[in-house]
């Protein structure tokens, strides 16, 4: 249903945990009006990063009613750890945070994760709104309730199930992202794509440059479309209890291994990761017959036309496919010593693996390089 003339809502239906999602240019600046229903008279807390702050902040703030002063974290993906956890938690919990007040997470997946992790701890859970605001954020992760931060044994190792009471997702908010983070989250677009839809690919083959340029109209369906098909498959399999939800996890198995490897520092961002780790995973397929060469070189190729990495060369990657299987081992999908893959039958039709041997992995990756 439309919100406004120019704005449009998903409605996520999970039972007491259901929440919509507001899609639109100028949402941002409906702001008050859609929280109002949440914040029940008392200031909203808004948490963000510094980045987003000079940015976005004072936009927001002129349009989101009365709130407290904001919470800054530093940017970046070393903020997803225990010392900003725990710095956040007694900061809400200084400024008397109740569980049902509004706690908004302002900014891109690291801050959207953290949030949602201290709203789900505190007094045994807090609402939460997510207003995501990179692409990557507004594709992925502010859908689905996913929160975590990472250790030192690796990648979202910590985390909860904790879905948000609403979303905002103001697509003009992107006209401010570098063009480094655009790029990173339309991976996480052209993954919907690859896992069940071959006709969005090709969609994004031809308007993924599109996106780049900063074309609203393709931003918009793009973002409309992977939301939908997110929030589809959330429903489905909430919790990754099944082997629906895992699907998303394309690519992620070989990019958090990648992540891992470079620190999970901004010589490989997340997103960049994903890409490269959705290359591999089809060329895997293809060593392993069960996706065409032509396929996988496709994936490969598109990514690399828009500038995302399509080649261990390209994120800087030296290490032996040991070192990055090694990492693997502490991914949190291992089960019983096996280790579920995300592979291909070919683009639009990915699956779940779990014979691989990671014998084989560790020699597949020394072949790329």
């Amino acid at each position: 249903m439309n919100t406004t003339a120019m704005s449009k809502t998903v409605h996520v239906p999970l039972g007491k945990k259901a929440y919509d999602i507001i899609i639109g240019d100028g949402v941002l600046s409906e702001a008050a009006s859609h929280i109002a229903q949440f914040s029940r008279g008392r200031p909203v807390i808004i948490v963000t990063d510094a980045h987003v702050a000079a940015q976005q902040l004072p936009q927001l703030l002129a349009h989101i009613g009365d709130a407290q002063d904001p919470i800054i974290l530093p940017a970046g993906e070393e903020s997803k750890s225990w010392k900003t956890l725990s710095f956040l938690c007694e900061e809400l919990l200084a400024r008397g945070v109740e569980r049902s007040d509004a706690i908004i997470a302002f900014g891109g997946g690291v801050v959207g994760d953290l949030v949602g992790f201290a709203a789900s701890i505190l007094k045994r859970g807090c609402n939460f709104i997510q207003i995501p605001t990179s692409l990557l954020a507004q594709v992925d992760s502010s859908v689905g309730g996913k929160t975590a931060i990472n250790t030192s044994a690796g990648k979202n190792l910590i985390g909860t199930f904790h879905q948000p009471a609403l979303v905002l997702i103001d697509p003009s908010v992107l006209e401010t992202l570098p063009a480094r983070h655009l790029r990173a989250g339309y991976a996480e677009i052209v993954k919907y794509g690859l896992i069940n839809d071959l006709a969005f690919f090709e969609w994004c083959e031809t308007h993924g440059a599109a996106i780049l340029a900063g074309d609203r109209a393709a931003q918009s369906h793009a973002i409309e479309h992977s939301v939908c098909a997110k929030a589809a498959i959330v429903v489905a399999d909430e919790r990754e209890t099944q082997d629906v939800r895992a699907l998303l996890n394309l690519g992620h198995t070989f990019g958090h291994a990648l992540e891992a490897e470079t620190g999970f520092s901004d010589a490989l961002i997340h997103g960049e990761g994903v890409a490269l780790g959705m290359v591999l995973a089809h060329h895997f397929s293809s060593k392993r017959g069960t996706c065409a060469p032509k396929d996988a070189q496709r994936v490969e190729a598109h990514f690399k036309n828009m500038g995302l990495p399509s080649h261990l060369s390209d994120a800087r990657i030296s290490g032996s496919g040991q070192r990055l299987v090694d990492h693997m081992l502490h991914d949190k999908k291992m089960d019983g010593g096996t280790l579920p893959f995300i592979l291909s039958r070919g683009i639009g039709r990915a699956y779940v693996d779990k014979s691989v041997v990671l014998c084989d992995v560790a020699a597949f990756l020394n072949g790329q390089h």
